[in-house]
Formats: structure tokens, sequence, C-alpha cells
């Protein structure tokens, strides 16, 4: 649909594992809520909490989406064929032959999503230049389709070899299964890049979320009443419901995608771009480093299933406030991954006994019992301190010392994925701020800050619901890739730049049938390299001009040395891919500042409570968020709250709110 005019309410929606979060903007005012997710059915939340701005017209509505990362990790989608060349039936089951654990003597286990009895072979064959060896015998094709029919699947990824040179049978084979009445996933369209078992998987894996996306997406769009529905992609942009529905692989990271955007321009706005942000929330945690701009990676694994589509790069871990606190067989602590979810939520909900994160962080005393969300939910302090005293009993230890180790349990687990994004990418932490936020994120983000020496951590205003504010702050952004195998110093710019231009033809053309022109367009270009015998590439920036023509080499060497360590001045370098990124701004929020001012409204000062840091116990102060000004400044230890998560300062630390609110914890030294 295109965005021939402005919408006078824009909506961001983020349906998480726990809660769905909503940032409203209307008439440049932001109203925030969050209401328990639904995981029967998402879209019942997402109504309930849109209850009171439909219908309305002239509305936008961003939404983040776990339904197809839950769809493909349950194991909940479509029933799907494959169809390929023939031979080449098995590829998906062959894989690269690489192992997790190079040293383990026990066999892998590999997840399959597809049964082998429906792999297809179809007689025919194009070579890896493109030209085509064997026709294309339609016969087969009538054969399978009578199979498929029997077998009743409802989706069909097709991945012929060498397509990506030459689609032309694979065009011919989809348009006839689509006359057949089945979804169809083309790898020419979806992935026209050669590496066969990564272009069969990531082209599997949208046929096999095809039915599921297509039918969430399809009620949801009914259920708002005309609203303009755009759903968050894995690339840092969004696309039109449609388009998703045909395409949802790229909608796999969805919602952690809007934290990452979240925290990028909100700490850009307070003036550091350098961060790594840090979303806690109820199920999981994700991080993702920041320098300057978000990075992303074009080598995923979702589960055991690698995506080769751009993606931000996020690493997650089952670490949340709803991760379940347990003893296993050899006596020992254990927290996570499994989730207590929303329903029925940790012990302190009232629905269930078993024992969580958030009931640990409870019973230290970190979290206000009288305003858990803004005190529109009633929580059960006595539940968590049963649930948890039985976990205690199992180890010999007490209550407070089990908490304080399920806390940093959680904390070293979130830790390893912050060195993951960071030491082990040739990034030192020393020089980054900490972005935290999720409704867990403040309670954590300062003793995991201390422990990798990160100098600072930012809770930015809103910090409960910044994955949703991030869906607000996004832009339209669509990816091309072409495979273009050439050694780098023998070929022609020229060359490069017709097949430059031809991918930016087809970029401006659906950019065009969202309602962007042109003069609204950034175009970026970008190339796959890697030294002639390498199995895998780095992606470099491509400038176009004469002065450019071969600079990228010199970006190669240094990327490569930066990341590896070494690099080969006069080694041949080989291009791979070419890739077209295609972003149109969208229309932003405008993030209100205010003048300082030092001292701290009496009105923010709610009570005062026992909290337990170490093995030292504190009576500290409750600090209501939503009345702080600019300037203030909290020593700790000290418990800062608002309407939808909480900050937990330690002692020998300060936070100080800067002109937008956000909170900037340091040492107390240098606060």
């Amino acid at each position: 649909m295109a965005e021939s005019k402005k919408p006078d309410l824009r909506i961001g929606v983020d349906s998480g594992g726990t809660f769905t979060d909503f940032v409203i903007h209307s008439a440049g005012q932001l109203t925030v809520r969050k209401v328990p997710s639904t995981p029967a059915d998402p879209s019942d939340a997402i109504l309930q909490g849109l209850s009171d701005f439909l219908p309305a017209n002239h509305t936008l509505i961003i939404h983040g989406t776990t339904v197809g990362t839950n769809a493909l990790l349950e194991k909940k989608g479509g029933r799907i064929a494959f169809i390929t060349t023939a031979g080449f039936e098995d590829i998906i089951f062959i894989g690269r032959q690489t192992r997790k654990h190079l040293y383990s003597l026990k066999g892998e286990e590999r997840s399959h999503i597809i049964s082998p009895r429906l792999c297809f072979g179809l007689e025919e064959r194009i070579q890896a230049g493109g030209r085509v060896e064997k026709p294309l015998r339609k016969k087969d094709l009538d054969r399978i389709i009578e199979i498929l029919k029997k077998e009743k699947v409802e989706a069909v990824a097709l991945c012929l070899l060498h397509s990506y040179a030459n689609p032309a049978h694979e065009q011919v084979v989809a348009e006839k299964l689509r006359q057949a009445g089945f979804k169809v996933s083309p790898s020419s369209t979806l992935l026209p890049e050669y590496r066969e078992y990564e272009r069969a998987s990531t082209t599997v894996i949208n046929a096999y979320l095809l039915p599921v996306m297509d039918r969430y997406l399809g009620e949801l769009q009914g259920k708002l009443k005309g609203a303009q529905l755009k759903i968050m992609q894995s690339n840092e942009g969004y696309i039109s419901a449609e388009k998703a529905r045909q395409e949802p692989i790229k909608t796999i990271l969805s919602g952690p995608t809007g934290g990452v955007v979240g925290a990028l321009h909100l700490a850009r706005a307070a003036g550091f771009r350098k961060v790594i942000s840090f979303d806690m929330g109820g199920t999981s945690t994700d991080v993702s480093l920041i320098d300057g701009r978000i990075k992303r990676s074009t080598e995923n694994l979702v589960g055991d299933f690698p995506v080769r589509l751009p993606m931000v790069d996020v690493h997650s871990v089952g670490a949340g406030g709803g991760s379940v606190i347990y003893v296993d067989k050899g006596g020992l602590l254990r927290v996570g991954p499994q989730s207590v979810g929303a329903n029925p939520g940790p012990a302190c909900y009232g629905q269930g006994d078993i024992p969580s994160v958030t009931d640990a962080n409870l019973c230290l005393g970190r979290l206000d019992p009288e305003f858990f969300l803004g005190g529109r939910m009633k929580i059960f302090p006595e539940r968590s301190h049963r649930a948890l005293e039985n976990v205690a009993r199992k180890i010999g230890r007490s209550l407070i010392e089990t908490a304080l180790g399920v806390v940093a349990i959680a904390n070293a687990s979130m830790e390893k994925a912050i060195r993951v994004i960071s030491v082990e990418r040739g990034y030192d932490p020393r020089q980054f701020s900490l972005v935290s936020f999720g409704g867990a994120g403040g309670l954590h983000a300062v003793e995991m800050a201390e422990h990798l020496m990160i100098p600072r951590v930012i809770i930015p205003r809103f910090a409960g619901v910044l994955s949703a504010l991030g869906l607000l702050l996004a832009d339209s952004v669509k990816d091309y890739s072409r495979s273009f195998i050439r050694l780098a110093q023998k070929t022609d710019p020229q060359e490069l730049e017709r097949a430059f231009a031809e991918m930016t033809e087809q970029a401006l053309a659906e950019m065009a049938e969202d309602g962007f022109g042109p003069e609204d367009l950034l175009v970026e270009r970008q190339l796959d390299l890697r030294y002639l015998g390498q199995s895998h590439e780095l992606t470099i920036p491509y400038r176009p001009g004469a002065f450019h023509n071969f600079s990228y080499l010199n970006e190669f060497h240094r990327q490569h040395r930066r990341l590896f360590s070494y690099y080969h001045q006069h080694r041949p370098v080989e291009i791979v891919n070419l890739r077209v990124r295609a972003l149109a701004r969208a229309q932003k929020i405008k993030l209100k500042s205010g003048e300082s001012c030092p001292d701290v409204p009496g009105s923010a000062r709610i009570k005062k409570q026992w909290l337990y840091y170490g093995r030292e116990k504190y009576r500290v102060e409750v600090i209501d968020r939503s009345r702080l000004l600019a300037g203030n400044r909290l020593p700790g230890p000290v418990l800062i709250v608002d309407a939808e998560s909480t900050t937990f300062v330690p002692p020998g630390y300060a936070a100080t709110t800067d002109r937008f609110l956000n909170l900037i914890i340091e040492k107390a030294g240098r606060a």
C-alpha cells in the first residue's frame, strides 16, 4: 500500500514471549502500554492493546512478530515439499557436513523440517554460466504435482541447480505450481546466489513459514479494520504485510531488530555512537554491537538452520526474567533456557509455582511489588519466596544466597553473549557503552557492565518498550543480491556498473510499489569479497566513480586484518556477490528534550525498602522515574521504577538523567 498520506496515528507493536508492547504516536505525543502476550493467537493481545485506538483513519501499524521464529523453532510450520534438479534431492539432509563439536565422540543429530519422501528431482540442467545443458521435462512436473495433491502439501520450496545464473526453468516450474494451487518459494527470487545448500535451506525455511505467516498476517489485516500494516524485517527495515506473506523468512528476527534500531537512534541522540544493545525480556536476551551503524550478517543460523539473508547481527541466549530456576540431576543450580512464558508466568504472577529470575529479583528486594507495571499488575511476593525456598532447600542454601546465585548465573550467560559479539569479533567492550532495555534489563545491566569493564550503562527512556519504539524509528528497507564470480583485479568497472544498474532498477521499481519515488531513496552498493581459494567472504562498501574503482580492495585488506589479524596485499581477490540496499527514510519521532534541573523532585521519592546486594542488606530509596527531570543525579544504591521496567543502581554507581531523560549510569567518581 502506498504511503501517499502521512498517517495521523503511528503504532509500534512488538509481540514478545511474555508481554506485547505498544508505542502509540499521535499529535506529537507518545503513549506506551504492555499487555500479557497470548501465545495461542498473538493477535488477541494486539487487539486488546489497540482497542482504544481502532478503528481510526490513516493509521500505520509497524509490527515486530515472533510468529515465524516460533513456528520454525517449534517445528510447527506448514506441510511442504522440495523440488530441485534430479540428483540433488538429498541436499537439505547432507548439508556441509560440518560439525559443531569437532572432538565429540557422539554423533550429532540434525533437525529437519521436511520429509525425504517429499523431496523430488526434475530432469533439467543449467550450467553455472547460465547456459541450458538439458531442457526441462514438463511431464515429470505433472507427475510430481499429482503426488503433492495426494500428500496435501501446502507450499513448495523450489531450488533448481544454478537458477541464480538463469532462472528460466525455475520460473516455468513456479508458475505451473501456482496454477495447481500451491504456495511457492522460488530460490531465484528469494536468494539468487551460488552455494546450493545455503540457497536450498533458506528457500525451504521460507516455504515452511509461508502457510503460517500467510494465515496469521491475513487474519490480522482483517481484524485491524483497514489500518495500514507493515512488518519489521530482520534487516533493520520494514516491508508491507503483503510482501511479508510472500517472504516470511525475512521477518525471522523481527522483534529483536526493532530493539537494535531503537538503541541506535536513542544512543545517537544522546551523543554515543559506539554501543552494545542489551535487550533482556521475559523469555530471552538479545545483544548486538553498534559501531556507528548497525552491523549485519548474511551468514546466520536460526536454531540449526542456515539462513543466508541480510540480518541484523543479533546474538540471543535463553536468559530472561521468565527463565526457569531448577536443580539438575547433579545437584547444581541452573537457570534457563526454558521459560515460564506469559502463562503461567513467574510464581509471583499468581498463576503457577515455578520459580524464575523475576522471582529471584523480587526476593532480593530489587522489584517494588506495589509498583509492578506502574501498579497496574498485582503480584504476590509470598509465592516467589515459597517457590524459591523449595530450590534453596535442595541445594542447602538460604533463600537470599540462592537468589544471589540465580542472578549471578543469569548474568554469566548474558555476559558470554556480549563477549561473542564484541571480544570474539575483534572489538574491545571497554570502548563501548551498554544500552540496556527490555522489562528486565535494568536489573542486571550495571553488574554485567562492571564484569565486562564497560564504562557506562544507558537506560533509555521507555526502556521497557524500546523494541516497539524502535519499530517507529525504522525505515523501509529492501535488499537485493546477485552472484557475480570474477577476479576483482581483472573485472572491468563498467561491467560492475551495468550489473549494479540492473539491480538498482529493480529496487526502484519495487520501492515505487510501496509509494516511494527515486528522490526518497538512498541506494547503497556492496561487494562480497574473498581471497582466491577462501570459502567465505567479507562484505565491503562499493562506491562508483573512477577514483573509487579499486579502493574497495584496500578496504577489504583492512577489514580482513582487523578480523583475522593478517592480510595478503598481493594475493588475488575474488568478487563473489553484488548487493544493493534500498532505503527510504520514514517519518521520525522527534524526541523531546528538557532543561537541566539538578534537584530531584520530592514527588519522585516514593518510599524506602530493603534490598540485597552481594551479602549486604541496604535500605534504599524507590524513585518514580516518570517524575524525574533532566540533570537529576541519583547515587546508588537506589531503585528507579517506571510503568514498564525497573533499574537497579548498585552501591558505588550513580545515575544521571540527560536532556532526553535517559539514565546514564557510571562509577560514582565519574558520574
